[in-house]
């Protein structure tokens, strides 16, 4: 299916992780394990923030990052280094954990991404952000769920509360599509993910989605990602022309995984280009 080689990667993101501990810590400040919302049947859902440890004058911009991993795996923890970075420069910055399939389906996802969203406009004001600048990306699984959250309607958001939205090599845009052609099975627990239901698939696919209301799109796409991303990306950016013809994807030098191991370098230039978006959208 998509990502086979994902677990292969965890201790590079841990040691990411680790290292970004050891050498930037001090310039931020991690407030960490803050529930964001109680689901019937399962554990409540947590959120780190990261956010400058000098305090501003001025509310501050806010970004919320839903990590990836093929809907199955990943958590929060493992991605300090994307919060620390980001809050360095200014960026108050938010990354939820959400319950994996096989034990919630994309749906309950979703759900979960939204009330991030809804947390935040809530309660960021508390922690220096801005709850009338809140963007969302993700990479990968959670590039779908952090789209599909602010675009299907029956999730909550109002899309013109949300400034703009980031896909980094992005999964799942048009999942209806991929099913279609390979129907989900047991394996990377698919079937729990999507369930069997055709219909589950279109409400499931951002690109269907897609209309005036739209907040703002800045698109990131690894030249050696997965055909099937490179495929979804493709369909989507072809559906969101007629509503934003003047985005243009930032194409990479990358495979699928280093698409988001490169924000561990505070140098990186997608700092500055997200920024630059941020301000300019």
């Amino acid at each position: 299916m998509f990502f086979p080689l994902i677990k292969k990667y965890i201790g590079l993101i841990l040691f990411a992780w680790l290292c970004c501990n050891l050498f930037s810590g001090c310039a931020t400040k991690k407030i960490k394990d803050l529930p964001y919302g109680a689901f019937a049947g399962l554990n409540s859902p947590q959120l780190n923030v990261f956010v400058p440890r000098q305090t501003m004058s001025e509310k501050m911009p806010v970004l919320i990052f839903i990590h990836g991993g093929n809907w199955n795996s990943g958590n929060k923890d493992s991605y300090g280094f994307y919060g620390r970075n980001f809050a360095k420069k200014k960026i108050v910055t938010v990354i939820p954990d959400y319950t994996l399939s096989p034990a919630a389906s994309y749906e309950v996802m979703t759900k979960q991404v939204a009330a991030t969203i809804v947390w935040v406009k809530t309660h960021i004001a508390d922690y220096g952000g801005d709850p009338n600048d809140i963007f969302v990306t993700g990479h990968s699984a959670g590039g779908h769920l952090a789209a599909l959250a602010v675009m299907n309607p029956k999730y909550g958001i109002d899309p013109k509360s949300i400034a703009g939205i980031i896909l980094n090599d992005a999964a799942g845009l048009d999942i209806n599509h991929y099913l279609i052609e390979n129907p989900p099975t047991d394996s990377n627990d698919y079937l729990t993910t999507w369930t069997s239901d055709p219909n589950n698939w279109k409400a499931a696919s951002p690109i269907y989605f897609l209309n005036n209301d739209t907040p703002p799109f800045m698109v990131y796409i690894g030249d050696k990602t997965y055909q099937s991303i490179k495929v979804a990306n493709s369909r989507f950016l072809a559906a969101l022309k007629p509503f934003q013809p003047q985005v243009k994807p930032i194409r990479l030098n990358k495979t699928h995984i280093p698409m988001v191991l490169q924000y561990f370098f505070p140098w990186s230039h997608r700092f500055d280009e997200t920024i630059h978006f941020m301000k300019n959208k």
